[in-house]
């Protein structure tokens, strides 16, 4: 089972050790010792903190959809030419890109500092994992 140091915990959720720290002494976390007497937590423990932990900003478009990937962000960079444009979200801690046509953007008002939501509907979704994780 794989187990994560708290500095690895901190920064896989986004936070700072001192606030991992305050999750064990408030009984929200577990740690226990590994073979070399530092604090670490169990990995499906800390995956199953995370996504409870995870507040996603609320997505402003009341349209139903299939696809379930939706991340909603700030535009932070639009490039365009005469036909096509790249525009670059922020999403949480997620950068977004899209290559859209030009047209689209215009209509749609993108621009930096605007809200929007990147709706991902992919087949093919390619899952990596670190050397020695197996």
């Amino acid at each position: 089972m794989p187990q994560f140091r708290l500095s690895e915990a901190a920064r896989l959720l986004g936070v700072s050790d001192d606030t991992v720290r305050r999750w064990v002494r408030a009984g929200q976390l577990t740690a226990t010792d590994d073979a070399a007497g530092r604090k670490v937590v169990d990995g499906a423990q800390l995956a199953g903190f995370a996504r409870a932990q995870a507040v996603g900003f609320e997505d402003p478009s009341a349209v139903g959809r299939s696809a379930r990937n939706r991340f909603v962000g700030l535009v932070t960079e639009v490039i365009a030419d005469k036909v096509m444009a790249q525009v670059e979200l922020q999403c949480g801690a997620h950068r977004v890109v899209s290559l859209m046509s030009t047209e689209a953007v215009r209509e749609l008002g993108l621009r930096p500092g605007v809200l929007a939501v990147a709706v991902v509907k992919a087949t093919t979704v390619v899952v990596e994992t670190p050397e020695g994780n197996r």
